[in-house]
């Protein structure tokens, strides 16, 4: 079991995440840490943590790799048969590990199983956010939101290596999603596993313009292999496209949101 964590500039945070990884109910695992390029003491700080616990390592990027390469990085020098992201900022719940392997271990068509979201900041709780469980109901949303929350993500590793590499950045998660459909089942955990970090300046929000072209052309290319495209995915996307141009990024983030959400 393989958990990766692509950091940059976490110092703030990176304890935190590194610890619920430690406080896990399942304990065979190696959590490679991966620094991209911080200008900050994110490296020192995984460091030490390594001296204190062998079954972590970390490694750094000579510089700024980004997400979707530095997620390479870490399947590259991943040894497990599953691989967990752990983000940087988040914190996982101690039975998060122990469940999603006892689904992947039970159902040996499903490359990959995400769960629930419990969403905070520096004020405190601000919720939760659930997704389908279901392989069909999951497929049939796909065109519309992602179907598998990344933060909450464990992914069989025999399924990551038929499907490639993260490409696309900052869409890079679904575009694997995509693939991963194309040769396996999903699934998700009925319950949150994973306490997300929600911040204002977070990639959501600073980059959200080439985000919605990106997944605007990751569906586009997936029309016609397989997945199910209906009337109201032609038209969920006519507005997405229209919005891309015409709202203010607040408006539809918020737009966004309360859709997903709602599961529709």
């Amino acid at each position: 079991m393989s958990v990766v964590t692509p950091a940059y500039n976490a110092a703030r945070y990176i304890r935190e995440a590194i610890e619920s990884v430690r406080a896990q109910t399942y304990r065979n695992f190696e959590h490679i840490v991966i620094d991209d390029g911080s200008t900050d003491e994110t490296f020192e700080i995984a460091s030490q943590f390594a001296r204190l616990d062998a079954r972590l390592c970390c490694d750094r990027n000579e510089r700024n790799l980004g997400i979707a390469e530095t997620r390479n990085r870490g399947i590259a020098l991943a040894r497990g048969k599953y691989l967990m992201w752990q983000d940087a900022d988040d914190i996982s719940l101690p039975y998060r590990m122990r469940e999603q392997v006892d689904l992947l271990e039970r159902n040996q068509d499903v490359g990959i199983v995400g769960g629930g979201l419990r969403i905070f900041d520096e004020t405190g709780d601000l919720g939760e956010r659930m997704y389908l469980t279901g392989d069909a109901a999951m497929r049939r949303v796909i065109f519309r939101h992602s179907p598998v929350s990344q933060p909450a993500a464990m992914i069989r590793m025999s399924v990551l290596q038929k499907c490639g590499r993260y490409m696309y950045p900052p869409t890079e998660d679904l575009d694997m999603l995509f693939r991963i459909g194309r040769v396996s089942r999903f699934a998700n955990l009925d319950k949150v596993v994973v306490r997300y970090r929600e911040s204002p300046t977070s990639a959501t929000s600073s980059r959200l313009r080439i985000m919605e072209k990106n997944t605007l052309m990751i569906r586009r290319r997936n029309l016609g292999t397989g997945y199910p495209f209906s009337a109201l995915d032609l038209l969920y996307n006519l507005v997405q496209l229209t919005a891309l141009y015409l709202l203010p990024a607040k408006s539809k983030l918020w737009l966004f949101k309360a859709i997903r959400d709602k599961g529709v």
